[in-house]
């Protein structure tokens, strides 16, 4: 069992070390260097998300990947040989949130003012936003100022990221680690009312499990025999569903109330219900959709102020994909 007083503690330094690393982000940081940054950025994502909806979810869930791994500074962008987004939990992101950054980068490399002022870190966070506020949720104040790194391994991304089997323990522990609260989490969380999973991350839930009829009894039956139709066993891994079986291309509150159908796609969706401590805000969040928007503004908020980078520690990229 782990200490409850030392990671107590080990929660506490890692966000004093979140809070003097963030303090130089500002919403208006480039004022002076680049202060067309935002309209810029959002032309630029607007047009790729006309290109292609994939857009909106492999920018948010980009985002969020590189953050949690060396903190938001891009490094997930990078191409060198063993790169964070070679490791296998990483591999499957969708090359749409990679190149919704670089086509941000090249427009605001088309304004004389602001070629190579603004990091890749900042541009992701700003288009994160654009997409989210473009199909259906809250619009926000992005605080800039990120650098980006230097660094990027695959063995950073070790034991980083939340997997789809995960309980509320873990998914508490992990997001504590960055300074967020389970509401943070839950809030978040959300996220999985756009975008889709692969067969195999919930396979087990509809073929596997260990009950009467070998599907997990926290889905609902007919959620269950769709999905069992939609990724029949045996059948290519590939193939992808929606997280959200109702409005898979609007950002908005219904994810939750799938939750209170038994209609979670990843059993780490559905233990947010299932689980009497997460089971009120959920209710909460599907009641009232201002409830959730306000949240997932504050959680996403402190999520771009994890692991900034500071004087020699990063830089501006030239090339979003390699260091300078």
């Amino acid at each position: 069992m782990e200490n409850p007083t030392f990671f107590t503690l080990t929660v506490l330094v890692l966000s004093l070390l979140i809070t003097s690393s963030s303090a130089q982000l500002r919403q208006d940081f480039y004022k002076n260097t680049c202060p067309n940054v935002e309209s810029i950025v959002r032309a630029a994502v607007k047009v790729k998300l006309g290109q292609t909806f994939v857009t909106a979810p492999a920018t948010l869930r980009l985002f969020f990947h590189d953050c949690f791994v060396r903190g938001c500074d891009a490094s997930v962008l990078l191409g060198s040989p063993n790169a964070e987004k070679d490791h296998p939990d990483d591999i499957t992101l969708a090359g749409d949130g990679f190149d919704t950054v670089i086509k941000a980068k090249a427009a605001l490399d088309n304004n004389p003012t602001c070629r190579n002022k603004v990091s890749c870190a900042d541009i992701l966070a700003l288009a994160t936003r654009d997409v989210v506020s473009m199909i259906g949720g809250p619009s926000y104040a992005v605080e800039l100022g990120r650098l980006d790194g230097k660094i990027s391994t695959i063995a950073s991304v070790q034991r980083q990221l939340p997997h789809s089997d995960f309980s509320l323990n873990q998914l508490n522990s992990m997001f504590a680690l960055h300074g967020l609260t389970q509401t943070d989490m839950i809030a978040l969380s959300g996220a999985h009312s756009i975008g889709f999973s692969h067969c195999n991350e919930f396979s087990k839930r509809i073929f596997n499990f260990r009950s009467s009829n070998g599907v997990d009894p926290s889905l609902n039956p007919t959620y269950a025999r769709n999905l069992q139709q939609q990724c029949p066993k045996g059948v290519d891994p590939t193939i992808v569903v929606n997280l959200d079986p109702t409005t898979p291309n609007t950002f908005d509150n219904t994810y939750y109330k799938n939750l209170q159908q038994s209609k979670g796609l990843l059993a780490s969706d559905q233990i947010l219900f299932t689980d009497t401590r997460s089971k009120s805000t959920v209710n909460l969040f599907a009641a009232n959709i201002t409830a959730f928007q306000e949240a997932y503004v504050t959680a996403i908020t402190k999520l771009g102020r994890v692991g900034v980078k500071t004087g020699n520690q990063g830089e501006i990229r030239r090339d979003c994909t390699s260091v300078n």
